[in-house]
């Protein structure tokens, strides 16, 4: 027997072993990723015997495969068939009472995380000119963040907001130094995954003072670190490039779905794929930016940051949401939870 053949039979074998103990439409969804996900044991034993050169190998494969999608199309049919039929017309239970969303409630949170450090609220608009959302922000024309692809544009003037950062032109007319703003609101983009959604919150933080640094930075972000997700938790900035900041950062947090170590169960995980996960951008407001602002950057400096949020409650210690999106479903067993 060629050595790929017992590689197939072992992995035939543990799927045989894993159906056997499914007893839920999650449970078959994880042995579905496991087995025939992009990073699956099958996709990863062609990874170390390629089909190609070798048909029988190929026709193998594709037969484990068809195995194992019949197998879990069966599985769900009779759980479907045994599911708890539901009776329309019995009345509501008494205890179906409402309660404040989880992002609501995340907003509120954050909001009075950064009170208590001198942050006033604001909120800017979700629709905005191409001056506040770019132009003022030091993103020339032409620049790739302003392509239709990436930016829902409603006009040639009027976009919905990809961030918040358009807040910051907004306050800096608004309001002159010293500022601590913090401009939470809906942004729009077209993504959709485990960890995107065409519409979801943003958070921007906005400091302009004399002498405002790095350090500065560095210390709101361990704050609000702390205080959100508790102590123990890691966070770290990679260097990265916006417009309108110099320099600029990525922040990340370490993934609470699989402690940090980027796999679930043999399997990578879905939602960080490496240990941590990408909160936003942060870094040193541009000069330029200052100047749109009306203020000299010679004499003022100051950062900004704009992180999700869906992103940081999603990472909040203990939750183990394994999808973004789940957070605008109108399921009430889901919702339930987090009364």
């Amino acid at each position: 027997m060629p050595a790929y053949q017992e590689e197939l039979e072992k992995i035939a074998n543990q799927f045989e072993v894993d159906l056997k103990s499914a007893t839920t439409f999650d449970d078959l969804n994880n042995i579905e990723i496991k087995y025939l996900g992009r990073q699956g044991f099958i996709n990863n034993f062609l990874k170390i015997y390629p089909p190609k050169g070798n048909p029988e190998l190929g026709k193998d494969v594709n037969q484990l495969k068809q195995r194992v999608s019949a197998h879990l199309e069966e599985r769900r049919n009779k759980l479907s068939y045994h599911s708890p039929k539901i009776d329309l017309t019995l009345p509501l239970k008494d205890d179906l009472t409402g309660s404040t969303h989880l992002i609501s409630r995340t907003i509120e949170e954050i909001e009075d995380i950064f009170a208590k450090i001198g942050f006033a609220r604001r909120r800017y608009p979700e629709i905005d000119t191409d001056w506040y959302y770019a132009e003022g922000l030091n993103i020339p024309k032409g620049h790739p963040a302003r392509d239709d692809q990436e930016t829902f544009y409603l006009t040639n003037d009027f976009v919905l907001t990809a961030h918040t950062s358009n807040g910051q032109l907004h306050e800096m007319e608004n309001q002159k130094p010293p500022i601590r703003m913090i401009n939470i609101g809906k942004t729009y983009r077209r993504q959709a995954d485990t960890s995107h959604n065409p519409m979801f919150h943003q958070f921007e933080g906005l400091v302009v003072d004399i002498d405002i640094s790095i350090a500065n930075l560095i210390s709101i972000t361990n704050y609000f670190a702390e205080n959100y997700f508790g102590v123990g938790r890691k966070t770290r900035l990679r260097p990265h490039h916006f417009q309108f900041t110099e320099p600029s950062f990525e922040i990340d947090i370490s993934c609470d779905l699989c402690s940090g170590t980027g796999v679930i169960d043999s399997v990578p995980c879905k939602m960080c794929k490496s240990g941590w996960l990408e909160l936003g951008g942060a870094g040193m407001v541009h000069r330029n930016v200052l100047k749109n602002g009306d203020l000299d950057p010679d004499i003022y400096s100051g950062f900004a940051f704009g992180w999700g949020v869906e992103r940081v409650l999603l990472m909040r210690s203990g939750l183990k949401i394994a999808d973004l999106r789940n957070l605008f479903t109108d399921d009430i067993r889901f919702l339930g939870q987090f009364k």
